[in-house]
């Protein structure tokens, strides 16, 4: 099989790299390295079965030259993080909206299966036990950048489903729930490796808000092996999809337990949103997925708790990080 990832060189691109590079596949990765990086694709390096294309998801030409070589297409490419949105809200408009429609398009014209990849946000502040596919969407004013962001999300997920709908060429949509691992940086918002961050260099770990926002993590390892049954699943054609962890955790509990799992001596500290994120940030109090569309499809079962996910992100921060020098004797 032959597969173009956009946004491939970011943290989920390149582990579905590495899964279908390892499994016999051809990957061709098209990324503008804007969020993403060549060093989350350096294990490829040299690989007859890589390619790598620096380009832009709103280059509709170029777009369409990859995807006409495909066999299949995995859409990730996407303005993502909480300060890139907020700080580039017309940019991540563009991308989103326009880049996905480029994508889709392209899959359509050339009659190529693809995925595209959607989140949690689209729920907006819906906070119910269990959020289903088909739960209702309960957004903010239209005017925060924060809901403009699931708002467009939302409008990628109805752009594929109707072309795939009206076409018949095979399309699924996954939505991640907090979704984390190796090579995932904290750089843009994401709260697990921010924290793992600040820890393992001593810093105070910054909760923002009262801490009493809970959040489910799923694995990268258990998310990207289902992203690609999915697509070899009939029965999961032009569906949405829910792919995340099961273990609910407070973002203060999350805090210490990174505290803890790092041996830091670091202080858990407390910031309003407004000073993290300026002023008429909003944020959600819950979000846990029910995720038995996903166990029924294709045997979905997250298989690695939150001590192991923490645990592997610190694993990978620590190899990362330069060798002290000695003290002087």
């Amino acid at each position: 099989m032959k597969a173009v990832i956009t946004g491939g060189a970011g943290f989920i691109g390149s582990h579905l790299c590495d899964h279908l590079v390892a499994r016999g596949h051809e990957v061709t990765v098209l990324d503008d390295l804007s969020t993403g990086s060549l060093s989350n694709l350096s294990q490829l390096k040299g690989s007859p079965a890589f390619r790598f294309v620096q380009g832009d998801i709103l280059d509709r030409d170029l777009v369409d030259r990859l995807v006409s070589e495909a066999d299949t297409v995995f859409h990730l490419a996407a303005a993502v993080g909480v300060y890139n949105i907020v700080d580039n809200p017309l940019r991540s408009l563009r991308i989103n909206l326009h880049g996905t429609e480029n994508v889709v398009e392209a899959a359509v014209r050339h009659r190529v299966p693809y995925m595209v990849a959607s989140t949690s946000e689209v729920y907006g502040k819906n906070d119910a036990d269990g959020i289903r596919e088909d739960a209702d969407r309960i957004y903010g004013s239209a005017t925060k950048s924060r809901w403009s962001y699931a708002a467009a999300k939302g409008l990628d997920e109805l752009v594929a489903y109707v072309h795939g709908a009206e076409s018949g060429v095979p399309c699924v949509i996954t939505r991640f729930f907090n979704v984390v691992g190796p090579r995932q940086t904290g750089r843009y918002g994401m709260v697990v490796p921010r924290f793992v961050d600040q820890a393992l260099s001593g810093e105070p770990v910054t909760v923002y808000g009262t801490g009493d926002q809970r959040r489910c993590f799923g694995s990268v390892f258990d998310v990207v092996p289902a992203m690609t049954r999915l697509m070899d699943t009939p029965e999961a054609h032009n569906q949405a999809v829910n792919l995340g962890g099961h273990e609910e955790v407070s973002i203060r509990g999350l805090a210490d337990r990174v505290v803890g799992l790092t041996g830091s001596g670091s202080a858990v500290t407390y910031m309003e949103y407004e000073e993290a994120y300026g002023e008429g940030y909003e944020d959600m109090q819950r979000r846990y997925p029910d995720t038995s569309l996903a166990r029924r499809l294709i045997g979905y079962e997250p298989t690695r708790d939150l001590d192991a996910i923490i645990g592997s992100i610190i694993e990978h921060r620590r190899s990362d990080r330069p060798v002290p020098a000695p003290a002087p004797a």
